[in-house]
């Protein structure tokens, strides 16, 4: 009897398109599926990748891109459980790791000495770059390394990793609701076992983390975006939630596509604005951003401003912006998207102008084409053309809320169905 719980094959999966900026914005990058584009907005070109590995780049879609907090440092990892890691000065790939698992998360180390990665099993590990970073010259090809287990969110799918702006904390985020908040080890081969706290208080998947900082508070507070719908205020050394902000109740009315029977629209990405206190939201059929300020002194969200991107179906599936500008750089789009003329979909848009934002003042403003930094050459290289049919962006983005559901909403399974599971786990088959 052939079995009725047959998985779906995993090149179904929709995944999202993501965005990268170099901390100076020296340079953009997108990836898309297994597509990875880089564009040099110092040079105004587009950037060849050099992998000497053999083969294509990434074999399957990439789930995560990380620009390191000095720039020298660029990785991507995702389906195809490889991690490259990749010199931003040669554009050369330095060193290819081999995971276990597929790849939902990375991070890079403030100093730039470590890449950590988490696997959808739930586990964090860390890869020794062994390189002086300060000195780094961009063409030390590494010997491909092997990751070391650094902690374990026990089999939850681990969804974001950040560090702290001091160093001394690692925060992850997982399926299960959680935030671990981990004191940052002097000897990280040897793994993370001083937990600091937990940050309890989401009631659905956490999505995302980003931390707000100024000069009088550089440590900072932990803000995350969750599939309940709010953004939450942090302090990680208590694990404390200080303030929520229900992103449909605070914001008003808003433009959403195709929401009106849901009660509620998960929080996709977030990420700070710098020199400023504003956190940048992407929310799940929202058509474009909600702008918060964060109010360290009182320890408070608020709504700032509901910037709408009209005229465009224009659904952000990443958030991005780099220390030296005032830009917040956009990306919607998707892969492995069926029954369209192109199955990878990727539209890039950008905002400035956030110095005064407030609800009565006019800005922050969305950048036409002709005006983004690198112009129609950067568009053809991270888009894979200037003009895309709007249209489409909705088939995307509601395939994407689907794949994001599956993913991430813990499904309930009958006994039967748990049992036959449990019998096509990899770690429960026998060893030829």
């Amino acid at each position: 009897m052939e079995d009725t719980y047959e998985e779906a094959s995993k090149d179904t999966e929709v995944a999202p398109a993501l965005i990268a900026v170099h901390p100076t914005q020296n340079s953009v990058a997108l990836a898309i599926g297994s597509d990875l584009r880089v564009f040099d907005l110092i040079g105004g070109c587009a950037v060849s990748l050099v992998d000497d590995s053999g083969g294509s780049l990434h074999k399957d879609s990439i789930r995560a891109i990380r620009y390191g907090a000095s720039g020298k440092l660029f990785v991507s990892a995702g389906d195809d459980k490889l991690v490259k890691i990749w010199s931003t000065e040669s554009w050369c790939c330095i060193s290819t790791v081999c995971s276990e698992k597929r790849v939902t998360a990375v991070a890079i180390s403030n100093d730039g000495s470590y890449v950590y990665f988490a696997d959808k099993f739930g586990v964090i590990w860390v890869v020794d770059m062994d390189v002086d970073v300060e000195g780094f010259d961009g063409n030390q090809v590494s010997a491909n390394k092997k990751a070391a287990p650094m902690l374990s969110h026990y089999c939850s799918i681990i969804t974001s990793l950040e560090f702290s702006p001091d160093g001394r904390f690692f925060v992850s985020a997982d399926r299960d609701f959680k935030i671990r908040v981990n004191v940052f080890p002097k000897k990280p081969l040897d793994g993370a076992h001083e937990i600091q706290s937990f940050a309890l208080g989401h009631t659905e998947f956490v999505s995302c983390l980003a931390f707000v900082c100024t000069q009088e508070f550089p440590q900072g507070f932990l803000v995350s975006g969750s599939g309940d719908s709010t953004v939450r205020l942090w302090d990680i050394s208590s694990g404390s939630l200080l303030d929520t902000c229900d992103i449909i109740e605070k914001a008003g009315p808003l433009d959403f596509k195709g929401i009106e029977e849901e009660s509620c629209a998960a929080v996709t990405d977030l990420c700070t604005i710098p020199d400023s206190t504003l956190v940048a939201v992407a929310v799940q059929s929202l058509q474009g951003i909600i702008l918060l300020r964060c109010d360290l002194s009182a320890q408070t969200l608020d709504v700032a401003k509901v910037v709408t991107i009209k005229g465009d179906t224009f659904i952000p599936t990443s958030l991005a912006t780099s220390v030296s500008s005032g830009l917040l750089w956009m990306v919607t789009g998707a892969s492995n998207l069926g029954g369209l003329e192109s199955p990878s979909l990727a539209r890039v848009r950008v905002i400035s102008d956030f110095k005064e934002t407030t609800p009565d003042v006019e800005g922050p403003t969305v950048l036409e084409d002709d005006e983004t930094p690198g112009g129609v050459k950067l568009l053809e290289k991270l888009q894979g053309r200037v003009s895309i049919d709007e249209k489409v962006f909705s088939t995307a983005a509601e395939a994407l809320k689907i794949s994001m559901s599956k993913l991430l909403i813990k499904k309930q399974y009958s006994t039967e169905r748990r049992e036959f599971r449990k019998r096509g786990r990899n770690d429960k088959k026998l060893k030829q």
